[in-house]
């Protein structure tokens, strides 16, 4: 038995055809993909890999040590973070060609004073909070940074954003009150002669659900995966998700009726029936809350988790049927035989795709399918 653990199998295909059918749907408007969290845990380098070579040319991570990472790997491409300036590590981000997040005002005085020590400005997009009440310049400081930006040619100021809050809810009138802020923040900032090289706002809710926010560039990041960042949005781009999360069968046993599994013994067998044990646990990402609806799936058939999900392991269900030792149960994801939406169980434990994608770790091993 090969690799009896958990396994994220990603189909890099797919990830093609999702973004070349994102393309279609924003037309000439450029796009980011968003990368960060080792992409949304579907492996930073191998997405980031394949997308440069399906034509993006901008992607955005997190932090510098992710944008490093990438670099290392050997993508040129251009490379936003969207991470708190570290002025520590400014020189390294000039060095590796990065582009930094301006995103507060003692920003500026990091800026101007490396600019006139060192005769040189790293590459940044102007970040201003609109909403959501997290990084980025406050409204009110925008014409003093405006002015001083525009004073000093040597700033290397490209682009301005924000990020909205609710961009992938029904109601959408906090998100088009942040829209209309950050339009005014856009004509303020032409006016004070500067120019933007990107304006992005739009996020993947927004794609869907708000055109009228995608500037001159969107950021892409849930949506190329394959996964809906809401229920709440329209479904109108074709996308299947990237990543097939499975794990393997161990071990098996025929037990009575009245037989307790795993902790608490609040499983009880109401007859007797098959139990398996999958070696796969909440150490490695699997979501523990699950097992009180959650289910697996088995050659075309879903079979219901028995008892609670232990650190390394859990148990199924399987009643009459007899599964083979070796073999894959799907945890999410779309194989040749089974479905289980990561959106089901998301809704199902009051949690979000982003948050179960990218708790995927532990002893999981990676399979890159082209």
């Amino acid at each position: 038995m090969d690799n009896p653990g958990p396994k994220a199998i990603i189909n890099l295909n797919r990830l093609k055809e999702n973004i070349q059918n994102i393309i279609e749907h924003v037309g000439d408007t450029p796009i980011c993909c968003v990368v960060k969290a080792n992409a949304y845990g579907h492996g930073a380098i191998p997405i980031t890999q394949t997308l440069e070579k399906e034509g993006i040319s901008l992607f955005a991570v997190f932090s510098i040590g992710e944008a490093l990472e990438l670099r290392q790997a050997g993508i040129q491409s251009d490379i936003l973070i969207f991470s708190k300036i570290n002025a520590n590590r400014i020189q390294e981000a000039v060095d590796n060609d990065l582009i930094l997040n301006f995103s507060s005002l003692g920003d500026l005085n990091i800026f101007e004073q490396f600019e006139s020590k060192y005769s040189q400005s790293p590459r940044f997009h102007i970040k201003f909070d609109t909403g959501m009440t997290r990084l980025g310049l406050d409204v009110q400081d925008a014409d003093k940074v405006f002015k001083a930006i525009s004073k000093n040619p040597k700033l290397r100021c490209e682009g301005i954003y924000s990020h909205f809050a609710t961009a992938d809810e029904g109601e959408l009138s906090y998100a088009h009150h942040q829209l209309n802020m950050f339009n005014s923040l856009v004509e303020l900032g032409e006016k004070s002669g500067l120019s933007f090289k990107f304006i992005h706002c739009s996020n993947s809710g927004a794609i869907l659900n708000l055109p009228e926010s995608r500037f001159n560039l969107v950021r892409v990041g849930m949506l190329m995966y394959g996964t809906m960042p809401s229920d709440e949005v329209p479904n109108n781009v074709a996308v299947k998700p990237v990543m097939n999360y499975e794990g393997t069968i161990v071990n098996k046993r025929r037990v009575p009726k009245g037989t307790s599994i795993s902790y608490g013994g609040i499983y009880v067998t109401d007859k007797e029936t098959t139990i398996a044990v999958v070696q796969a646990g909440f150490a490695d990402g699997f979501p523990r809350p699950w097992y009180t609806d959650g289910y697996v799936g088995y050659q075309g058939k879903d079979y219901k988790i028995a008892g609670r999900v232990c650190m390394d392991s859990f148990m199924v269900d399987f009643g009459d049927d007899t599964p083979e030792i070796g073999k894959n149960v799907l945890f999410f994801g779309l194989s040749k035989e089974n479905h289980i939406p990561v959106e089901t169980i998301a809704k199902n434990i009051d949690s979000t795709t982003y948050v179960l994608l990218t708790a995927i770790g532990g002893r999981t091993e990676y399979f890159y399918r082209d």
